[in-house]
């Protein structure tokens, strides 16, 4: 049970009452990107021998924003998901030339950018703190992710955020973000109304706009700066901004 005293103590004015928060967990709560790029760079220096640090950052983008739509297959069930990793591992390396074809090579990419990737999943600075906020005052929470649960619950176990119990994954109700039922189904778990429920995620498009469309109160968690003019919705650069200002403070 949420206690509205507490909350707004503990949360900004401006977002009126709020009996519940779900949230996005990858670059959202977990700093996937730094993740996923430092396991692609172990997994693949003996692939790119003397490569810069300008072409590492080059291989990362592709790996982890601009092979985005082999996932994109995957939640539509035409790829596995490690049929979707190793088609973005095969994109970066092969833009330097490099050409990771079936078989052993590729098996053994897989297996060791797989196994690496967990290892350096952590938390954001910010996550802990406003956990703490939302427990203090009472607040219900969990997560809603486009991926499937148990993969995420280890990730989030792994992270250090046990505590966050009530999970949502595109298997839960079987349908990934935007459809409205993967967000509502959030809400029932914490025991909330969509109204009341904060939704905040790094997408613009799924999280801050997907959820406000289901009915919730969507802001976009932007940490990375990036410009999005026409946004006309609630955007955040770190979730200690949502907390209410001490007493005295301007």
């Amino acid at each position: 049970m949420s206690h509205p005293a507490a909350e707004t103590a503990v949360l900004s004015r401006g977002l009126g009452t709020v009996s519940g928060v779900l949230f996005d967990i990858d670059d959202t709560l977990v700093d996937l990107a730094y993740a996923m790029t430092t396991a692609l760079r172990d997994a693949s220096e003996h692939l790119l021998p003397g490569l810069d640090q300008a072409g590492w950052e080059k291989v990362g983008r592709i790996f982890t924003h601009e092979t985005t739509h082999y996932y994109d297959r995957y939640l539509a069930g035409e790829l596995t998901f490690n049929e979707q990793r190793l088609l973005r591992g095969r994109a970066a390396l092969g833009h330097f030339g490099v050409e990771m074809g079936e078989g052993e090579e590729s098996h053994n990419w897989l297996s060791t950018y797989s196994r690496l990737q967990p290892s350096y999943v952590t938390a954001f600075a910010d996550v802990l703190p406003f956990l703490d906020a939302l427990d203090q005052a009472g607040i219900p929470y969990g997560a809603v992710s486009n991926n499937v649960h148990d993969y995420q619950r280890v990730k989030l176990d792994s992270a250090g955020l046990e505590r966050i119990r009530f999970l949502v994954g595109t298997d839960t109700v079987g349908v990934p973000k935007p459809d409205p039922a993967i967000y509502l189904e959030g809400v029932r778990l914490i025991g909330s109304t969509p109204a009341s429920t904060l939704y905040i995620g790094d997408n613009r498009l799924l999280d801050a706009e997907g959820s406000t469309a289901a009915g919730l109160l969507g802001i976009w968690l932007n940490r990375t700066g990036e410009q999005a003019p026409g946004f006309q919705g609630q955007e955040i650069a770190s979730l200690l901004e949502l907390l209410a200002l001490p007493a005295g403070s301007s």
